[in-house]
This record gives structure tokens, sequence and C-alpha cells, in this order.
């Protein structure tokens, strides 16, 4: 798709990055507040996205575009923060398949009810938080994908995540 052929999609991944950056994961959740815990939120809130995306064919061709959105912020901050193009190629392969990675642990954590195992390894990289900073992200992710579920693909696919 071009990008006059986006639609809402773009406003979508900024409703995603912003949800990614809401300051009670930081805070309440322990997510450390660097480049690389911001990268692993934003990641975490676009799976379980792109999850819900991919349970209806109408969201099929948005999660698509939605995950251009991603590949495309996160060369652009690549670029920001001084890698050069001869590594850029190389970073973006390991950001999607971490972003892969998530998805697929996401998408079992969510269908096992439980995302602890999951958001220790691809949010804390392994190194536990304090039980109540984990738990508030296993359930503010879980109660996300429970109200993404609960609401109409086009709305979700117009931006509007719910609260």
């Amino acid at each position: 798709m071009r990008r006059s052929d986006r639609g809402s999609v773009p406003v979508l991944y900024r409703a995603v990055v912003e949800r990614g950056r809401a300051a009670h994961w930081y805070e309440t959740g322990a997510v450390p507040d660097t480049i690389d815990g911001r990268f692993d939120m934003i990641a975490a809130v676009l799976a379980v996205v792109l999850l819900r995306l991919e349970r209806e064919p109408e969201g099929i061709a948005p999660s698509t575009v939605l995950a251009e959105c991603f590949i495309e912020d996160m060369d652009g901050q690549l670029r920001e923060i001084g890698v050069g193009d001869v590594v850029v190629g190389k970073h973006m392969g390991k950001m999607m398949g971490m972003l892969g990675g998530r998805l697929g642990a996401y998408r079992d954590g969510l269908a096992n009810g439980t995302l602890g195992a999951a958001i220790v390894r691809n949010i804390y990289r392994s190194n536990a938080p304090a039980p109540a900073a984990l738990a508030h992200v296993e359930q503010s992710l879980t109660a996300l994908a429970k109200a993404l579920s609960a609401q109409p693909i086009v709305a979700i696919i117009a931006g509007e995540l719910p609260r």
C-alpha cells in the first residue's frame, strides 16, 4: 500500500505508541524507562492489537499496514539515535524477529490465561520485577486484550483503542 492508501491505520499506530508510552507502565509497572523499555512496551501493545486484528478477515490488511507503520517508525528512530545506514537493516531484522516472537508468546499467554512468563522475558528481558509491578503490567495487557475483543474491528482500525 502506498502511504496515501493507508486509511486510518497511521492513526491506530499513533494510538498504539501513545498507549505504550503511558506513564503507568514505567511508574507502577517498573518497566525500564529506556529506549529498550519503551520499545518493549510499544511492541507489547502492538502485539495485543495485531492479535485482535488477525482474528477477523477485515483486520488482516490493516494489520499488515500497522506492521509497516511500526517498521517505518523504528527505522526512523534508529536513524535518529545515530545508527548508520549500513547496520539499520540488521537492527530492523532483529526488531521484526523480536516482534514476531512476542506475537507468539502473547498469543500463547492469552490463550493459556497468563502472560507473566512472556512479560518477564519480553518486557523485563528476564529480570523479573517486584510481583506487584509484574501483576500491574500483566493485568493491564490482559485488560487491553479483553477490551479489544469486545470492540468492533472498524473502531480499532479507526484508531479507537479502549481505555
